[in-house]
C-alpha cells in the first residue's frame, strides 16, 4: 500500500477535511463535552472508538449486503441502523465495565447515535473506496484508516476548544458572552484557523 495515500488519509481526517471545524458535522457534542479537558478525553476516545468500528461494520454491509442484492439505494437508512445498534451495545458495554466512564460521558454517549460526523465518515468512505460497485485494492484497511483518523480530527478539535474554554473560565469575559456565546466564537475563530490547512497539496 502507498505510503502516500496514508499519509494523505491521515492529514486531511485530522487537519484539512476536520470533521468539526471544516465540515461542520457533529456540533452538538463538540460544544456540549468540551467544558472540561477529562469528560472531552473520554468523549473523543468513544468517538474514535465508534467511528472506526462503525466505518468496518458498514463497509461489511455495504460490500456483502447492499451491493450483492441491489439494495444500495437503502445505504443511508441501513447505516443509520447499523451505528446506532452498535452505539447501544458499545454503551451496555461500558455500563457494565466502566459504570464512572458511563457517568462522566452522561447524556453524551447515547448522543453520538445522532452524531452526523459518524454517518458522515461511514458515507464517506463508501463514496470514496468504491467505484462502480467494486471495492478499491486496499479498500477496507484504507476505510479503517480513514475511520480512525477522523475520530482522532474530531477528538483533537474537541481538546483544543475544551483547552481554550477552561482558560477562559478564568478570564474576564464580559457578561454578556459568557457560556454559549463565547463558545460559538472561539469555535469560528478554531475553523478559521484550520481553513489554513486547506492549501496543502499531496
Amino acid at each position: 500500500m502507498d505510503v502516500g495515500i496514508i499519509l494523505s488519509i491521515i492529514i486531511s481526517m485530522v487537519f484539512v477535511n476536520n470533521f468539526v471545524l471544516s465540515k461542520f458535522l457533529g456540533l452538538c457534542p463538540f460544544l456540549g463535552v468540551s467544558r472540561n479537558i477529562k469528560p472531552a478525553i473520554s468523549m473523543g476516545m468513544a468517538v474514535i472508538f465508534v467511528m472506526t468500528l462503525s466505518g468496518l461494520l458498514t463497509w461489511l454491509v455495504y460490500r456483502f449486503v447492499l451491493l450483492p442484492l441491489g439494495l444500495v439505494y437503502l445505504r443511508t437508512i441501513v447505516f443509520i441502523l447499523v451505528i446506532a445498534s452498535f452505539v447501544q451495545f458499545a454503551e451496555m458495554v461500558i455500563l457494565k465495565k466502566s459504570p464512572a466512564l458511563y457517568r462522566a460521558l452522561g447524556i453524551y454517549l447515547p448522543l453520538i447515535t445522532t452524531n452526523c460526523a459518524v454517518l458522515g465518515v461511514t458515507v464517506l468512505n463508501i463514496d470514496t473506496f468504491f467505484v462502480n460497485g467494486k471495492s478499491l485494492p486496499g479498500g477496507l484497511v484504507l476505510t479503517l484508516l480513514q475511520s480512525f483518523f477522523a475520530g482522532i480530527g474530531f477528538t483533537l478539535a474537541l481538546l483544543l476548544m475544551a483547552g481554550i474554554r477552561e482558560r477562559l473560565d478564568l478570564a474576564d469575559v464580559p457578561k454578556s458572552l459568557r457560556g454559549v456565546p463565547i463558545a460559538f466564537i472561539v469555535a469560528s475563530l478554531m475553523s478559521l484557523a484550520f481553513m489554513g490547512f486547506n492549501g496543502f497539496r499531496f
